[in-house]
């Protein structure tokens, strides 16, 4: 398999380092720094380097894995499509804000995507082969999406590591906003806020909730600086939400036991969400051979809360028609069974 790596800083050289622990793979990388590829080259993460983006068509590659800052990320997956235009190879990046690049790229070369990953150290020599082992790796297809190319990114990501799951892109921006860009929102302003109240006083010892409400306070201000322009409208939407919800909470101070109580059923019933790794359970689906069927299959399952841990896709001998094999959890292949069928599709 051959892997093309646009941007070898932390994401990017770890999708490397990751890509690499399997036998045969070769890793392409590319950066705006030569440095940082020459760093990136000489440290082992990657196999070759390309001398520019338009060079990746000639190095084949399976996938290409766009890392790019957020600013330059639209214009680099146009530039990564460009390059490998008729080739079967697909495009993918882990940018974490999606309906902008989504809409821009062209939809059955681009797969967008944004693993749940990450951490506090930037640049190359941060890279970790681990950092997406047991990940959410979001990943955003189409109606136009080629099937055979989300197959082969579906099963790249699984690779990797983390559990692929499909979300609509300003489904996921929304997500985004509600779960990780309000909550960074949030830890600034209380930080603004308790120094204020302060008045230029010592800090005195604060006690857990303060600490941890503010853990990412000031988190890469160039990262998210960028992230807050890219998904300015769905942080305005969580925004003008909590406001109210703020002002509603100020004319009730004296009664808020049960709100309490809510929040504390409400966290543990979202903390509780995730994959429990339990029995799989294979559904075989007989799709049409046209552009979008697989993904929209993906994005039923994904908006219903059913996680697709490995698919598979055999095209039939005229090419006319195919059989998707998709295991989800036993628990959850009733439900998907149903919800494939609703869609006229049949299933064993």
């Amino acid at each position: 398999m051959r892997v093309a790596v646009l941007g070898v800083g932390l994401m990017g050289g770890s999708v490397a380092l990751a890509a690499r622990r399997r036998e045969g793979v070769r890793v392409l990388g590319w950066d705006r720094d030569p440095a940082a590829v020459e760093q990136a080259l000489a440290a082992g993460v990657i196999d070759d380097v390309a001398p520019g983006i338009p060079a990746i068509g000639a190095f084949a590659p399976d996938v290409v894995v766009v890392a790019v800052p957020l600013a330059a990320l639209t214009a680099t997956v146009a530039a990564a499509c460009a390059a490998v235009a008729g080739t079967e190879a697909i495009v993918t990046d882990v940018g974490s804000t999606k309906a902008e690049v989504v809409a821009a790229a062209p939809t059955e070369v681009f797969v967008g995507g944004h693993p749940l990953a990450g951490a506090e150290t930037a640049g190359v020599a941060h890279a970790r082969a681990d950092l997406f082992d047991g990940a959410t790796w979001y990943l955003t297809p189409t109606a136009a999406s080629s099937g055979v190319g989300y197959e082969r990114l579906h099963r790249f990501v699984t690779s990797l590591g983390a559990a692929p799951v499909a979300i609509d892109a300003a489904a996921h921006d929304r997500l985004m906003a509600a779960v990780s860009h309000l909550p960074h929102v949030l830890a600034n302003v209380m930080v603004q806020q308790a120094a204020a109240a302060l008045g230029g006083e010592t800090l005195p010892a604060t006690g857990p909730s303060f600490r941890d409400a503010t853990r990412v306070a000031g988190a890469n201000p160039l990262l998210w600086g960028q992230i807050y322009a890219a998904n300015a409208a769905a942080i305005g939407v969580q925004l003008d939400e909590t406001i109210a919800a703020l002002q509603d909470v100020r004319g009730r101070l004296h009664d808020l036991e049960a709100w309490q109580a809510e929040a504390q059923q409400l966290r543990r019933a979202l903390l509780e969400v995730g994959f429990d790794g339990g029995p799989q359970q294979e559904l075989r689906v007989s799709v049409p051979n046209v552009p979008g069927v697989v993904a929209d299959l993906a994005l039923t399952l994904g908006h219903a809360g059913i996680n697709i841990s490995d698919m598979s896709l055999a095209p039939s001998p005229d090419r006319q028609t195919g059989e998707v094999g998709l295991w989800v959890a036993a628990a959850d292949a009733e439900r998907a069974r149903q919800l494939i069928t609703a869609k006229d599709l049949p299933v064993t």
